[in-house]
């Protein structure tokens, strides 16, 4: 297939995180005839029952590894395509990324060239679980070139993300008598309204730390005064986390509880041999891997104002673009572990 049909055909694959089985077993089936054929290897490596990690390699240890992660946000919807883009669920994030990848190490083993490998994850639209056990597990890599959808630029820095659920609790009662009880709906509003006020950081290169208030729920009944509220709330960190921590513990202290669900910190990248570059404000797996699969790089085509959107597309054109890209990566990076 070519790097359009693979694309294809993996958007087709169902993999909403936690559903990753399948997509798995079909990159693991596509690559174990590669391995043979080249002298490489390609493992299962267990995250969990019914979700793995998928790697693969040609020449031990790989001075560069290209990954991404498999899981997708949902709902899924399938592929199509027209003279310019392909569409479809992770066609840009980041289905057309393994394509592009698989396809830039299908074209340098058919040169004889060695050194490199393939890591693809799980998790990493929810807790990168994937990630974190891979840093558990290193293959000695020097290098790690993580693909998410930059344009084809080369990412100097990209946000970080702190999650809270914050639950809040009351007292019920019949709404004609408000008296009576205590609305945990009414107090979580107050503790997000004083959230909402929190002043938050701004970094020189990543720019301003956001917030989202991303679910809320809570309540029994129209006609009944609310027992229990809860939301979850997601901030783009740009830096240390100290300072927005204690703030927002401030501001819901006396309303409602907070149970920090998930950190994961901004990271500042390096550039590399002249390429084009851009800063991205969202959160990739590059912080979870800790440094242990190597120095890491942050690329890839398509653009992430339309990832996680029923309009997902990805230009084939960059697609294209992005083979010739990764390929170029690798030749640098392995001259440089070489030395």
């Amino acid at each position: 297939m070519d790097v359009f049909e693979l694309t294809r055909a993996l958007v087709d694959i169902e993999s909403i995180t936690r559903n990753e089985e399948r997509v798995g077993q079909y990159l693991y089936d596509y690559l174990a005839p590669l391995a043979a054929r080249y002298g490489g290897k390609v493992e299962r490596i267990e995250v969990e029952p019914r979700r793995y990690n998928v790697f693969a390699c040609w020449g031990e240890p790989p001075a560069v590894t290209l990954s991404t992660h498999m899981d997708t946000v949902p709902p899924f919807f399938p592929s199509s395509e027209d003279e310019t883009y392909i569409y479809g669920r992770a066609a840009c994030d980041t289905k057309g990324i393994i394509a592009a990848m698989i396809h830039a190490v299908e074209g340098l083993l058919a040169e004889g060239k060695r050194g490199f490998g393939l890591l693809f994850v799980v998790g990493e639209e929810r807790n990168s679980a994937g990630a974190y056990h891979a840093a558990g597990t290193p293959r000695g890599s020097r290098y790690i070139v993580n693909g998410e959808p930059t344009e084809n630029k080369l990412a100097l820095g990209s946000k970080g993300v702190l999650r809270y659920e914050v639950a809040a609790a009351g007292k019920m009662a019949h709404s004609a008598y408000p008296e009576l009880g205590e609305s945990a709906i009414d107090k979580l509003l107050d503790a997000l309204e004083r959230i909402r006020r929190v002043p938050l950081p701004v970094d020189p290169l990543l720019g301003p730390s956001t917030l989202n208030i991303g679910t809320i729920s809570g309540g029994r009944a129209p006609n009944v005064i609310a027992d229990e509220a809860r939301a979850e709330i997601l901030i783009r960190l740009v830096g240390d986390s100290t300072s927005t921590k204690q703030a927002v513990a401030e501001a819901v202290e006396g309303l409602a509880e907070l149970r920090e669900v998930l950190e994961i910190p901004a990271a500042l990248l390096n550039p590399l041999n002249g390429m084009p570059t851009t800063v991205v404000a969202f959160t990739t797996d590059i912080p979870a891997f800790g440094g242990a699969w190597g120095e890491p790089f942050l690329i890839g085509p398509g653009s992430i104002h339309v990832a996680h959107t029923l309009q997902e597309r990805v230009e084939k054109a960059q697609l294209a673009e992005a083979v010739g890209i990764y390929q170029r990566m690798i030749r640098e990076l392995c001259k440089r572990a070489s030395k």
